[in-house]
Formats: C-alpha cells, sequence, structure tokens
C-alpha cells in the first residue's frame, strides 16, 4: 500500500470518528456556517464538535505548516482531505476571509511575527476579517482608490469609506488598502491591517434584491493605526507604498475562492439532486446534464490549476479565469434551479421553499459577476494575458 493511500484510509477513519452526522448536511442558512472570531457563537453542539476537532488536528487550515496552525500536509494529501470530505459532505469546519484571502498573503509576503501571530489567530478561528478594497468611486478600476492615511510618526491617521465590505459589521480586523502617498498611483497604496472596534470606524450594511446581503459600507473617521503591533509584527504587509503587490496577489487568491461557487466541488451533481422531479421538460434535463458535464469539467480544471501552482507553473491571468468560468457555471446553476422550480421557485416567504431560498440564491448570484473583479474585466485580462489578442 503507498503512502498516500494509507492517508486515504487514515482520513475516512479519523472523519468517521470526528464528523458529526449534522455536520454531513448541507448548508440551509447562514448560522449552519461557522466564520469563528471574538463574537463567534456555534449554532449547536455538533457545529462545535467538528470545528474543535479540525482545529486540533490542523485541518481548518490543512496545507498551512503546523507552525502556524495548519497540518502541514503535502498538496497530495490535502487533495486526499478534501476529496475524502466531499464524499461524505462534510461541511467546512471554519469559514473565513483569513484562510481565503489574507492567509496566503500573509504566507507569502508576512515578517515571521506577523505569521505567527496572525495566522495561529486565523487557524483557531479566534479572529475574523473582513477586506477593504473598493470604494463608491473605485471598484474596477480599485487602483484609483482615496482612502488616505496621514503619515504620524509611528502610525497613521486614516479617512475615508469603503464599500461592499462583506460582514464588515461582523469582523473583528480588517486587511485594507489606504493611500500613503498622492503623488504615486501605484507605488502609493499601503496594504494596512487594524481593528474594527478602533475609534472612528463604523459600519452600515446595504440591502441586496434578495432580502438580504453580507455588505456594508465602511467609514473611517480619523482612524489611529499602528505602524507596529509589536516585535516584528508591522501594522501593514509587505512595504510602505507598496501594498499594491500584495493588493494583485490577494486578489488572485479572492477570484479563486469565488470561483468555487461554480459547483465543482459539490458531491450531488444537480441532475441528482432534481432526479425526484418527474414532470421536468425533455430538454430542460438535457440542460441539466450538460450543466453537471461543465461542472466536472470545471473541477478537474480546477485541480490541474491548484497542482500547477503548487509547483509555480501556474499562468498569472489563470485566477481570472478561473472566477469568470466559476461565476458563470453558479448563475447557471441557479437559473436552471428556478426553471425546474416553477411558480414554486417564486415563492418568497414559506417554510415550504425555506423563506424563498431558490429564489434568493438566484437573485444573490447577480452579484457574483461583479464582486472580486467584474466579468468584463475578467474576460479582457483573459484576452489580453492568456490569448493574447490586441488591444480594442
Amino acid at each position: 500500500m503507498s503512502d498516500l493511500e494509507a492517508f486515504r484510509q487514515e482520513t475516512r477513519a479519523w472523519l468517521e470518528a470526528n464528523c458529526p452526522a449534522e455536520m454531513r448536511q448541507p448548508v440551509r442558512d447562514d448560522e449552519d456556517v461557522f466564520w469563528g472570531g471574538r463574537k463567534a457563537v456555534f449554532k449547536s453542539d455538533a457545529q462545535k464538535a467538528w470545528f474543535e476537532a479540525c482545529r486540533d488536528k490542523g485541518y481548518t487550515v490543512p496545507a498551512w505548516p503546523k507552525e502556524y496552525g495548519g497540518a502541514g500536509l503535502s498538496p497530495a494529501e490535502a487533495k486526499v482531505l478534501r476529496e475524502e470530505m466531499a464524499a461524505i459532505n462534510a461541511r467546512p469546519p471554519l469559514s473565513s476571509f483569513g484562510i481565503w484571502m489574507l492567509g496566503p498573503a500573509l504566507l507569502h509576503f508576512g515578517t515571521e511575527g506577523q505569521k505567527k501571530k496572525f495566522l495561529n489567530e486565523i487557524a483557531r478561528g479566534e479572529i475574523r476579517w473582513c477586506q477593504g478594497y473598493s470604494e463608491p468611486g473605485s471598484g474596477s478600476d480599485l487602483v484609483s482608490l482615496q482612502t488616505y492615511g496621514e503619515d504620524k510618526g509611528d502610525h497613521w491617521i486614516v479617512n475615508g469609506q469603503k464599500i461592499w465590505t462583506s460582514y464588515a459589521d461582523k469582523a473583528d480586523w480588517i486587511f485594507c488598502l489606504v493611500r500613503t502617498d498622492k503623488e504615486n498611483k501605484y507605488q502609493g497604496i499601503t496594504f494596512m491591517l487594524y481593528d474594527m472596534e478602533s475609534p472612528g470606524v463604523s459600519t452600515k450594511p446595504i440591502l441586496l434584491i434578495s432580502g438580504n446581503s453580507p455588505f456594508c459600507e465602511t467609514f473611517f473617521d480619523d482612524v489611529k493605526v499602528p505602524k507596529s503591533y509589536g516585535e516584528d509584527i508591522p501594522g501593514y504587509v509587505g512595504q510602505i507604498n507598496r501594498g499594491w503587490d500584495v493588493a494583485k496577489y490577494l486578489l488572485g487568491h479572492e477570484r479563486e475562492m469565488i470561483s468555487a461557487t461554480g459547483g465543482g466541488d459539490r458531491a450531488t451533481s444537480l441532475g441528482a439532486a432534481m432526479s425526484r422531479n418527474t414532470t421536468l421538460d425533455p430538454v430542460l434535463r438535457g440542460e441539466i446534464a450538460m450543466f453537471d458535464v461543465d461542472a466536472l469539467a470545471f473541477t478537474a480544471m480546477s485541480e490541474k490549476f491548484l497542482d500547477e501552482i503548487k509547483v509555480g507553473k501556474a499562468h498569472p491571468a489563470q485566477p481570472n479565469m478561473m472566477k469568470y468560468a466559476g461565476t458563470e457555471l453558479n448563475k447557471t446553476r441557479n437559473e436552471l434551479v428556478m426553471s425546474a422550480g416553477g411558480s414554486r421557485a417564486l415563492e418568497w416567504d414559506s417554510d415550504e421553499t425555506e423563506g424563498g431560498k431558490p429564489a434568493r440564491n438566484w437573485l444573490r448570484t447577480k452579484a457574483n459577476s461583479i464582486e472580486g473583479g467584474t466579468s468584463e474585466v475578467m474576460l479582457n485580462v483573459i484576452s489580453k494575458r492568456i490569448l493574447d489578442l490586441p488591444g480594442a
């Protein structure tokens, strides 16, 4: 038996012993997702047990080094763990922008002090982060951001506004792009880290057409941001005025995260989920089957991309392609669910549709083609950097 096959059998046994049956059910509402943080509350004993088992094993961030709270798994072992968790439909033990976005940036750009402090806090679910990127006048043209940090020696005084800040009203800390040099567009931005309870920070939720939303407006009024939180723990990542380098690297991981909405990681196909509906039009059945084929192809592409990242062979613009493809798949999935549901899928409030879940999810997907970079911007990047097409 190979070492990898032995690891697979050990993983199956561990999951069987530690993943409660309740944590092998589809996510039905926001409370089914555990985000951690200072104000975290577990929905159930099963959710708490599953999180704590994974935290202690290093499986909240299995591929991170052990000294930073991970399990130190090799890429092949991490892939096996993903496959085995998907096979039993296990819920993620911890959802976190710290895991998906800030963590990779810190692993690449952070000091050893930042890694030991922040990565371990992220892995243990002790800190919940939000992202301060977009502004009312700076979305796709992010580098035009105007939130400004005035240098006061050992700290900055930050003033400005961010928008579409996901879960800002629930986050503990923010990783934030702040202009620190008004004369240099690209080399005048600093990637700052600071507490959302700092005086002068305020948030206001933004309601979407789906009836709910994770998004907020975030305001900074004379916020004091330290340049250091202790020995070898700067209050910024990378170099002062070179935060755009960090921002671009992080955007790649954000787009990978959004691409996962394509559904390739789901254990159950859309066709299987719809199999009980015997009234479906044959043409619609064909469209659902084609979607499942596309989702499987997307899964294969995702695995190939992850393998290429690990060995340094991935194209720099590949996250743009993954983000666009995943976005379109997720929109198609929800369009098909609505088509299959008929008039019942338009219902908004009843227990039968779990409070209008099909319609609300369908409406929510409209934001997928905007957040993390619009689909139009993604297509432009793909055409220029991957297909080498001439510019307009």
